[in-house]
Formats: C-alpha cells, structure tokens, sequence
C-alpha cells in the first residue's frame, strides 16, 4: 500500500512508515493542485498538514485513497462532507500540540508586557533605551480567557501560576465547572470590563467572527492588552488598530491574522503590536508529537483497520456500521441542532432511543449526537473519539436510554439537552432505509429535512404570516430551496424551516425579526 506525504512532516514520521512492513511512502511536497490531482490516484494515505488542500476536485481522483491523515489540529484545508461521501476516513492529531499553543499564548503576553522585542530592536540597532521601554507586571493583573478548551484552560493554569486573577467566558462550560478547577466565570461583557489581559481560545465560526470589536474594545480598560493565539478574524483588525490609536489598546500580540499570510497592513506598522507567523503549534515537541501521531494512524488503519481520532466515522466494525450508519447520521445532525438551538451553558443530555434496535451497540450513535453538539461549541476538533471525554470535561451528564416500542414510529431518538436557561428537546427517525427527518421540536411536530442552509422560525399562526416572509427573502433575491410547517400541540404557534440556496445574510436576519408576526429567528447550518 501506497502513502503520499504531501506536506512537511517530521523525519520521525516518514521513518515509521519506511519501517512499516507493506507500506511504500513518497515524499511530494510544495505541489500545486493540478499535480497532486494527477498523481493521487495511485496512493491508499495522504499525510497532510495546512498547505494541502484536499478538495473535492484531488478527492474525485482519489480513487484508491482510503484515509487522510492530518498533523495538527486544524481540518479546514480539507473537505470532509466530500471524503465522507468518498468513504475517506479524515484524522486528526487533536492532542499533539496544545501545549505548544497555550506556551505561546503565554510568551507572547510576556513579550509584549515588557516589550521584548521592542528592546531587542533598539539594541541591535544602537540604542540604549531603557525609559522608554519600561514594562509592568503580570503579578495580581487580570487575565480574562476566553474559550475554556483545552488550550484555554492551560492559559489559565499558567496564568495561575504567575500569580494572576483569572477569569473565563466559555458560554458552552457550565460555571460551577469552571468555579471548580478555581477560576472566576464571568459574562463576556463582565470580562471585558474587568481584564488587564484579554486573550481569545475560541474556534473560528459564524458567533465568533468579529467577537472583539469596536463595542467590545468600549467596554474594556483603558491600558488592556489582548493576546490571539487561535483564528485570525477573531478580533476585528481595522478596529484594534483603532482601539490601539485612540489609547484605549496598550498593545497586542497577534500569531493569527484575518488573511494569511497579512502582507503590509497598517496593524503591523503599530510599535504597540508584536507578531509572529503563526508559530502556536511550531515547536520540535509539537512536530515530532504530530507526526508520531498522524503515521501511527495511517499505519494502523492500513494494516489493520484501527480508526483513531477519525473526524467523520466512529470506531466500529464495517458490519455495524451499515447497520447503524443512517443513525449515526440523524444524531450527529441532531447535536449540531441543539447545538444552534439552545441558550446557556450543557448541564446534561438525555438520549432516549425507541424500537427494536435487535441487540445493535448504539453507543456510537450517542458519540455521534455529542460530536454534532459539540463541534460548533469549542475550539478542538471534536471527533468520534474525543466527543465524550470532551463531553465530561465540560461538566455536562449524559444518560442513555432504550425504550421499546414508540406508539407512532417504528424507530426513534429523542433528546434532551438541559442548559443553564432551559431544556431543548429534539426527536428524529429515519424515512425509508436512510433518509433522516426530525419529526419534533420541542411543542412543535414537523417533518424537516436537516440539511443545508436553514432558518428556524417561530412565528404566530394566522393568514400572511408565512407569505410576509416570502416577501421578505424574495425582495431580497433568497431563494427559498424547501420549506417544512410545524404547528405547536395546542397552541397558536407555527414553526417553519426555510432551506435556502445561499446563507441569510444578517440584515436580512434582522428584518424577518422585526416582521409584526415573527417571534424569534435562528441561522442554522448543517
């Protein structure tokens, strides 16, 4: 069997798989699309990291490819739902440098708070400037972390460790989690009004796009720092360079840009900004752990068919999965739901399966519900392995259940997250042989289609209700793809999914808001 490493990876890594008996490695890297594409074809693995993409185009010629391996963390450079389809298994190493990242995090904090780089500059070039340089001390300051994962939460350990105040926002941890392992959880808004220090630990999505921005930098002190270590676009640049302008910015430390790499921008002409290339994960223990990691995979799924840290199939036999696959598919869109559906923080989850499942582990369809919820939650790549122990981590109960018969589906799943503000409940089956329908919403019954671009609309039921709605998205050029009605078990409520061929942009969100017959309105993505 054939494996193409296309992609810088550790010597250690290419090594194993020289040693691995009935593996034939090739070394290819810096290819532009057009050659891998010609070449793919021939190979069983691909051991990739960020500059290779594995689009649908190189998956299309893949026709031997079995698994993709990727060293790092980070899976946007490849298209999963596409591998999925392909029956590709995508891996990650989601453990092999947190601590890297966290460690830069940190001196990037010390080096911009005693201007380490500004001091090495002036000396090189001449200068003995030492008033001019003064720091100040991270002792007793307050350092606000945003995001709890695993990355955030070793920020906050080392921040402990040099005697700082911590305080956490992570909306998906339960406080009493984070009160526990001896930190402050506070609101995002309390954070920003209380930290010396802001650094960000979040994933890069549509709720964490421009998370600190003009308003946020309102609220902070005068003389903040903010430190990002995880996504560029986190932080609005245009308005941190205007935060840092008007005095209320002391000074940034950036690893992370909105485009990579950034070229000349007026940010990086700021003497109050330091940056690097985004070296988080960059460090000798961080590759070799990576590469150790991502070749043990490919070897291990090649000559025996062990999954490890696999993104889009959990750990089963190929017979399970045939069995249970269209409702590891149902939970997983179940979970991602919830996901976007709930408000607060997970205190538990309450699976309950209904029907003959003749004997069939569903333990890999719960996984699969918990990766669903979890994956638009936190920073870490959230697979069919880590789900659960991720799960744990955050403090959320999970209880599972298997009912017997149901008095009007042959097969059904129901959930129940219960948060800090509320519970949400969720039921599916599977139409057919293996199309998925989620057939309750909490008062609401419907048969909806999760798939594609969505809006979840609740809105009063009376005549032009829905058609104020066309209207609106029809002004607006939104095509309407497919719509399903639910109406509320005794009450005056509808409940309408719109699937439309393109997102909702957000002002057009708001308009539908302020319709006279809408009541709530939520983007959702499957």
């Amino acid at each position: 069997m054939k494996v193409l490493v296309s992609d810088n990876l550790g010597e250690v890594g290419i090594q194993m798989f020289k040693d691995a008996p009935g593996i034939e490695v090739d070394v290819k890297t810096g290819l532009k699309p057009e050659e891998l594409k010609a070449i793919i074809g021939d190979y069983d693995a691909l051991a990739i990291r960020s500059n290779t993409k594995v689009t649908e185009e190189i998956l299309s010629a893949a026709t031997k490819l079995k698994v993709v391996a990727r060293a790092g963390i980070g899976l946007d450079n490849v298209d999963i739902p596409a591998a999925t389809k392909r029956g590709v298994v995508v891996m990650n190493t989601p453990t092999g440098n947190v601590i890297t990242t966290a460690e830069h995090a940190i001196a990037m904090m010390l080096a911009l708070t005693r201007k380490i780089p500004e001091g090495t500059a002036s000396l090189k070039d001449g200068r003995w400037e030492k008033k001019k340089l003064e720091g100040r001390e991270l002792y007793q300051k307050t350092l606000g972390v945003v995001g709890y994962g695993k990355i955030g939460s070793i920020v906050a350990d080392r921040g402990r460790g040099l005697r700082m105040r911590v305080v956490i926002y992570d909306p998906f941890v339960p406080p009493e989690k984070i009160r526990n392992d001896g930190y402050e959880a506070l609101t995002l808004q309390e954070l920003f009004k209380q930290a010396d220090y802001i650094t960000v630990h979040v994933p890069k999505m549509k709720n964490t796009a421009n998370l600190i921005n003009k308003e946020a930098f309102e609220l902070m002190k005068n003389g903040v720092m903010v430190i990002n270590c995880a996504r560029g676009g986190i932080i609005n640049e245009a308005d941190l360079y205007e935060a840092i302008k008007a005095g209320k910015v002391a000074g940034a430390a950036l690893d992370v840009f909105e485009t990579e790499p950034p070229g000349k921008i007026p940010l990086l002409e700021l003497p109050q900004v330091i940056a690097t290339p985004h070296l988080g994960a960059s460090t000798k223990e961080a590759q070799t752990n990576v590469a150790v990691m991502a070749a043990e995979q490919i070897i291990n799924y090649l000559t025996s068919g062990t999954i490890v840290n696999a993104v889009n199939v959990p750990s089963v036999t190929g017979e399970a999965l045939e069995k249970v696959g269209p409702y590891i598919k149902l939970a997983e869109q179940m979970g991602l739901l919830q996901a976007q559906m709930i408000k607060g923080a997970p205190k538990e989850v309450v699976v309950e399966y209904y029907g003959d499942f003749k004997g069939i582990d569903l333990s890999p369809v719960t996984t699969a519900l918990l990766k669903g919820m979890l994956t638009p939650m936190v920073k870490e790549v959230v697979n069919f392995v880590n789900a659960h122990v991720l799960t744990t981590q955050r403090g959320v109960k999970v209880t599972e259940t298997t009912i017997g018969s149901h008095p009007e589906y042959t097969y059904l799943i129901t959930v129940k997250v219960v948060t800090t503000e509320g519970d949400s409940v969720v039921s599916g089956t599977i139409f057919g042989k293996q199309d998925t329908r989620i057939v309750r919403i909490n008062t609401f019954r419907l048969e909806m289609i999760p798939l594609g671009h969505m809006a979840l609309i609740h809105n009063l039921d009376i005549p032009g209700s829905i058609g104020e709605i066309g209207t609106t998205l029809g002004k607006h050029k939104i095509n309407i793809a497919r719509m399903q009605v639910g109406q509320e078990e005794g009450g005056e409520r509808n409940i309408i999914f719109l699937c439309t061929d393109t997102p909702i942009p957000q002002p057009v969100l708001d308009e539908l808001r302020a319709l006279r017959t809408v009541k709530s309105v939520i983007s959702l993505e499957f």
